[in-house]
């Protein structure tokens, strides 16, 4: 193929909130797409299993394409994975970590919500940024696969998930002065509004924008376009017949169509 190839890997289609940031900045590069239907959500498993698809997948995929830089596009991945998959894969990598130096310079009040799966809320890593960047505010961390779940019907029925929604930020409705809601999950984008109706004195805030000058800061020296760019879409599930919605969503955004692996 010619032009720049990336390559982003989420457990979902969630990671597609990072990929439409980047289709911005860089609207004329190869897109390769690799989801791991099989054990989603990733928010619920323990870092072995997460280390050890994250490389598995990843390292399947860039065996099959000549691909200039990867996007794991997977919030509860990036926190555990990338030391592992950087000595791993002689590829730039770039991970998607909770935008809590930005809420922190963003938040008036000083009281910040973070949501995130219970994975990357327990993580040393996470205490870490709050620590190094966001020491003066507290914040309210809650960790929910529940949301994650109502994104993905979101995005494949077009449900009305406003309810649902409200009720798992209920812990956040009894914050006061919370002003600033992290999206720490990469499908959390996808609820934005609901998010921001069940709690209207709070601004949304997510690491796509930044994550999407990242990569077209490191494809800056490459022939990044191309005449015709290739997008096309994976499953780690070979029964893509039973996955109609996601084949939809996925050529609603441009992409050829959606295909199983052998990993």
């Amino acid at each position: 193929m010619e032009g720049s190839t990336i390559l982003y890997f989420d457990s979902g289609i969630g990671g597609l909130s990072v990929f439409s940031e980047v289709e911005k900045v860089l609207p004329y590069v190869n897109t390769v797409y690799v989801f791991d239907n099989k054990y989603f959500p990733y928010g619920i498993l323990s870092e072995k299993t997460v280390i050890e698809r994250c490389c598995k997948i990843i390292e399947y995929m860039t065996s099959k394409f000549n691909v200039d830089i990867i996007v794991v596009a997977c919030n509860t991945a990036s926190t555990i994975v990338l030391p592992t998959l950087r000595s791993r894969i002689n590829i730039p990598i770039v991970g998607v970590v909770p935008a809590i130096k930005p809420a922190a310079k963003l938040s008036q009040t000083k009281v910040i919500g973070l949501l995130a799966t219970p994975a990357t809320v327990s993580r040393n890593y996470t205490d870490e940024l709050i620590n190094n960047y966001a020491n003066d505010c507290y914040v309210e961390k809650i960790g929910t696969s529940e949301l994650v779940k109502l994104a993905e019907l979101k995005l494949r029925y077009n449900r009305d998930v406003c309810k649902d929604v409200a009720k798992c930020l209920e812990q956040l409705k009894n914050t006061p002065n919370l002003d600033v809601i992290i999206l720490g999950c990469t499908h959390f984008p996808w609820l934005k509004q609901e998010i921001e109706k069940a709690l209207p004195n709070a601004k949304c805030i997510d690491s796509g924008a930044a994550i999407a000058q990242r990569v077209k800061f490191l494809l800056k020296d490459q022939n990044v376009k191309c005449n015709k760019p290739y997008r096309m879409a994976y499953m780690t599930d070979k029964a893509v017949e039973d996955y109609k919605e996601q084949q939809d969503i996925f050529r609603r955004y441009g992409f050829e169509g959606l295909e199983g692996i052998d990993e």
